[in-house]
C-alpha cells in the first residue's frame, strides 16, 4: 500500500493568469507512514492532495496508488478507484448533519455498493470502539465535541479499507489539546492499518506524531525526512 507522486505538475488558469501550483513534485509514502507536508498558505498543499486524490488531473506526470497510474485512467476508472481506495479527512468534519455517528461509517459502504448488513455495522462499531467514541454511536454531529466528530471523520475514512489516507489540516478547528489528541490518533491507526497517510498542516506541533516531513512553498516540495524532534510524540499521544 503506497502513494506514489512522479514530478507531478499543475498549472491552473489561463494566459496571464496561469498559476504554477505544483512545480515537478515527487514523494513516495509508504504503508503504515504518515508524512506530513508543511508548507504556509498558498503554498500548494491543497492542490497536493486534490491531485493525489483524483480530484483534479495533474498537468504532467504520474499518481500511482498500489503501483496503478490513477492519471492513466479514465474518469469512471479514476472515480471507483478514489471510492474503494483512497479516504479523505476534511479540516471540518464533513459530517452529515441528520446522521449519528454510527450511520455515518454505514454511509461510506451504501456510497460503495455495498449492503450495510450485520458485517458492516461490525466494522463500524470496532472503527468507533477504536477512536473511543463507540458509546457515541447513537449521537449526532452537533452532540459531539469538535474533537469527536474528527474523531469520527478519522473512523469514517478507514470505514472501506483504504490504501491512502489524504489528510486537510486536520487540527485547524481544534484547540492544541483536541489536536494532539486527534494526529496521534491518525499516526496509531495509520500503522495499526498499514495505510499510506498524506497530511497536509501548518502546525509544527503535529510533527513528532509524524515519520517524516516535507516543505512545500510556491508549489516546490523539499525532499522529505525524519522529523528532527528529539523524543518522538508525548506520552500522552
Amino acid at each position: 500500500m503506497t502513494l506514489e507522486v512522479d514530478s507531478v505538475s499543475l498549472v491552473l488558469g489561463d494566459g496571464d493568469q496561469q498559476v504554477t501550483a505544483l512545480d515537478k513534485v515527487s514523494l513516495v509514502v509508504g504503508a503504515g507512514t504518515l508524512c506530513a507536508v508543511m508548507g504556509p498558505s498558498g503554498a500548494g498543499k491543497s492542490s497536493l492532495l486534490a491531485v493525489c486524490g483524483g480530484l483534479l488531473p495533474p498537468t504532467s506526470g504520474r499518481i500511482k496508488i498500489e503501483g496503478k497510474d490513477m492519471t492513466a485512467l479514465k474518469e469512471d476508472e479514476r472515480a471507483r478507484l478514489r471510492r474503494e481506495r483512497v479516504g479523505f479527512i476534511f479540516q471540518q468534519s464533513n459530517l452529515v448533519a441528520a446522521l449519528t455517528a454510527m450511520d455515518q461509517l454505514l454511509l461510506m459502504s451504501h456510497i460503495n455498493g455495498r449492503k450495510p448488513d450485520r458485517s458492516a455495522r461490525e466494522r463500524a462499531g470496532q472503527l468507533l470502539e477504536e477512536v473511543g467514541l463507540k458509546h457515541r454511536a447513537g449521537h449526532r454531529p452537533h452532540q459531539m465535541s469538535g474533537g469527536e466528530r474528527q474523531r469520527v471523520g478519522i473512523a469514517r475514512a478507514l470505514m472501506n479499507d483504504p490504501s491512502v489516507l489524504l489528510v486537510d489540516e486536520p487540527t485547524s478547528m481544534l484547540d492544541h489539546g483536541r489536536g494532539r489528541e486527534v494526529v496521534g490518533l491518525l499516526a496509531k491507526q495509520t500503522e495499526e492499518y498499514g495505510v499510506a497517510t498524506l497530511m497536509v498542516t501548518h502546525d509544527q506541533a503535529m510533527l513528532p506524531w509524524a515519520d517524516q516531513v516535507a516543505e512545500i512553498e510556491d508549489g516546490f516540495l523539499g525532499s522529505p525526512h525524519r522529523p528532527d524532534i528529539d523524543g518522538g510524540p508525548p506520552d500522552d499521544s
